[in-house]
């Protein structure tokens, strides 16, 4: 770990305390990998209020997943909209937004981050050869 990730460790025990630091460090270190990107990404907390998107709702169309993909490569709505020779990049920019509302969420990083973790679980169940 760097430097910066030290200091960074030492502001938040100096803000939390040790036992408290302690506390939540192993909360954290308790957590399977999809609920550390469910509390990442805000979308399992239904207890503080916050929206909890269920599998049915969370189920993106294939051209839906299409572009989630292209999101999670750091393409902009243009170069979304150029790669699948669509319409403008009002239609790239629509079909972005369609994917944050059905997923719950507020940002593209959030989708990319859902993508990317989706593909890790399901190469976790693809037969090795």
């Amino acid at each position: 770990m760097g430097v910066v990730h030290h200091q960074h460790i030492s502001r938040v025990r100096t803000a939390m305390g040790d036992d408290r630091y302690h506390t939540a460090f192993q909360r954290g270190c308790d957590l399977s990998e999809q609920a550390a990107v469910d509390y990442a990404l805000e979308t399992a907390t239904a207890a503080d209020g916050r929206r909890q998107v269920s599998g049915d709702e969370a189920d993106l169309t294939p051209r839906e997943s299409q572009i989630a993909k292209l999101v999670s490569e750091g393409l902009t709505n243009r170069e979304i909209a150029a790669r699948l020779v669509i319409a403008p990049p009002r239609t790239a920019e629509g079909h972005v937004q369609r994917i944050l509302t059905k997923l719950g969420f507020s940002s593209r990083a959030q989708i990319a981050a859902r993508y990317v973790s989706g593909q890790t679980a399901r190469e976790a169940f693809l037969p090795s050869h």
